[in-house]
């Protein structure tokens, strides 16, 4: 084992180990690196101690030996409304270039990541395909809804009608002091969600352990059967590229259509592939949600709390309804093929222990998933649009777009800041037919953050959420809904068409059609031709800004970060 060899030509290995009270009998086995997000940051990594050492008992039951590294993570949610939230997406790629530090610089044999959150999760996946260690994930579930069901999405749109005196500070507080009742990631369908079924449709997790409720004792379970079988990995020495695949990624998009999983998956899932050596694109979402169906009744596009997907039957329901748009021949951590996880499953009362959950609801798996033949959508939930505003492209969440919205002619109404934006929104200075543009927001321009309390704005005005739309070169919280288009590319910082739009230019948006462009001037449309010459003048007057961060972290993520659809990694 590549411990074993290492500890041949590295003399000071064993006494070090001995002096954090190995046992010499303990140096000799197995070793397996177990890397988690534990720490008091936020309600999503609070709790994963108890996991860490649960993987940890699973190893020495199994004759190994665990050792525990951390690597905290932050909250979107406490980072939202502040410069906080520009650490986000960095801090994705810092978790994993720790991860790669610490599993390289003492080798280990086998890896159990346990994680849970929005970036926490892509960090470990984009590890585990870097460091190329025999790996299994276990994520640290969802936490429980509040009173009548309340969950965290809802508290945006609850402060956006508070500002507009719609509902009173008492009933905010309310809403504030009991929508996280327990750890876990958030209760609804946002990027934490979507991301730890992610990894399960990748195959890097035990079947049906993705999603779990937090507080569940069916999660420590799952969590000590990892740690056992983290030790057959290490001696079997199969590693995740020999694994994951091309097919394993087209896989995780099928599902990722049939749940209306977040679009930061279009940042998570390309960074993750980069990393196993695979080019996963835009394209290739756009391609694979065209023939999807969408099945998830949860929120924030559904009626339930996150919770339920697990009692609906989780990841295997899911995919045994879209079964035959599968590649079932896959391999997974088990060292077992997708197609034989899920018929083991049958066999296993893995269903009926779930339903058995949903059953002290009064509900059946059919509100919860819906059949294939039955869909909530038939055309996926995500596409990608181009033109003459994002030659490189733009993501929409079609399924949460009114209808009035998937084709429109609007005029722009450009704004370089979040701040800016919202503003307006709330002062209701926008109106109706306007496309709000909020640009600077990329990667290289503040970090990439979340668009999160302006998209909650626009979707919670019943006048506004179905008639503007929000177009920008940053992104989206899982949780947001409405008319909104993100991750344009080229960004601004970068000199494309989105920094070049003026106030009153015409864009069309026609979400059926793929587009996103500029069709005129001042409530004119105009030739293509024309529309090409006067870009090329503006693009001349065009001056590159001065960075937002001039040190630190962010200058470093804005001097390397990629295109968003790439995925926003650093190279």
């Amino acid at each position: 084992m590549r411990s074993q060899e290492i500890r041949k030509i590295a003399p000071e290995m064993d006494p070090l180990k001995i002096g954090m009270g190995w046992t010499l009998e303990e140096l000799e086995k197995p070793q397996i690196i177990v890397e988690s997000t534990f720490g008091d940051s936020h309600p999503g990594s609070a709790h994963l101690l108890e996991f860490v050492q649960e993987a940890v008992m699973g190893i020495k039951e199994a004759d190994g030996k665990g050792a525990r590294y951390f690597t905290t993570d932050i909250c979107d949610g406490m980072a939202q409304g502040h410069d906080g939230i520009n650490y986000s997406l960095v801090s994705r790629d810092m978790i994993a270039n720790m991860i790669e530090i610490h599993a390289n610089a003492t080798p280990f044999d086998a890896g159990v990541f346990i994680a849970c959150c929005d970036k926490a999760v892509p960090a470990h996946l984009m590890a585990i395909g870097r460091i190329n260690i025999p790996s299994i994930i276990i994520t640290g579930g969802v936490m429980e809804a509040g009173p009548d069901l309340l969950t965290l999405e809802q508290i945006g749109m609850y402060s956006a009608k508070y500002q507009r005196g719609e509902i009173t500070k008492e009933q905010l507080t309310f809403y504030k002091h009991h929508a996280c009742p327990s750890c876990g990631a958030c209760s609804f369908l946002g990027t934490a969600s979507t991301m730890q079924i992610m990894a399960e449709a990748l195959g890097l997790m035990l079947p049906g352990s993705a999603l779990m409720p937090a507080t569940s004792e069916d999660l420590r379970k799952m969590a000590r059967e990892a740690g056992i079988l983290s030790v057959t990995l290490a001696k079997n020495g199969i590693a995740p590229r020999d694994m994951i695949t091309m097919k394993s990624f087209e896989n995780a998009v099928m599902v990722h259509a049939a749940i209306s999983g977040s679009t930061n998956t279009l940042l998570h899932l390309p960074a993750i592939a980069h990393e196993f050596g695979l080019e996963l694109d835009g394209d290739s979402f756009d391609r694979l949600h065209k023939k999807a169906h969408y099945l998830l009744n949860i929120r924030p596009a559904g009626a339930w709390p996150a919770e339920f997907f697990y009692y609906a039957g989780g990841v295997p329901a899911i995919m045994e309804e879209i079964k035959d748009q599968l590649h079932l021949e896959v391999l997974t951590v088990t060292g077992k093929t997708l197609g034989e996880n899920l018929e083991d499953l049958k066999d296993s009362g893995y269903y009926e222990k779930c339903n058995r959950y949903l059953e002290k609801y009064g509900l059946k798996k059919e509100d919860i998933i819906k059949p294939f033949d039955q869909p909530i959508g038939s055309n996926g939930t995500i596409a990608i649009l181009k033109g003459n505003l994002a030659p490189g492209g733009a993501v929409v969440k079609h399924s949460a777009v009114p209808k009035e919205m998937h084709r429109a002619v609007l005029k722009a109404k450009p704004f370089d800041c979040e701040e800016d934006a919202i503003s307006a929104v709330l002062k209701k200075t926008i109106q109706p037919g306007d496309a709000v543009i909020i640009r600077y927001e990329g990667p290289k321009g503040s970090g990439m953050p979340e668009m999160f309390y302006t998209t909650e704005a626009i979707s919670s005005d019943p006048e506004l959420g179905k008639s503007i739309a929000l177009i920008t070169d940053g992104r989206f919280s899982g949780a947001s809904k409405g008319p909104a288009i993100g991750h344009v590319s080229p960004e601004a910082s970068e000199g494309g068409p989105i920094a070049l739009v003026e106030e009153d230019d015409l864009i069309e948006i026609d979400i059926d059609q793929r587009i996103l462009r500029v069709i005129g001037f001042h409530g004119e449309t105009c030739s293509e031709e024309e529309i090409e010459k006067e870009y090329d003048r503006r693009k001349q007057q065009w001056t590159r800004r001065e960075g937002k961060y001039q040190s630190g972290v962010l200058k470093l993520f804005a001097d390397h970060a990629v295109s968003p659809m790439k995925g926003g990694y650093m190279e």
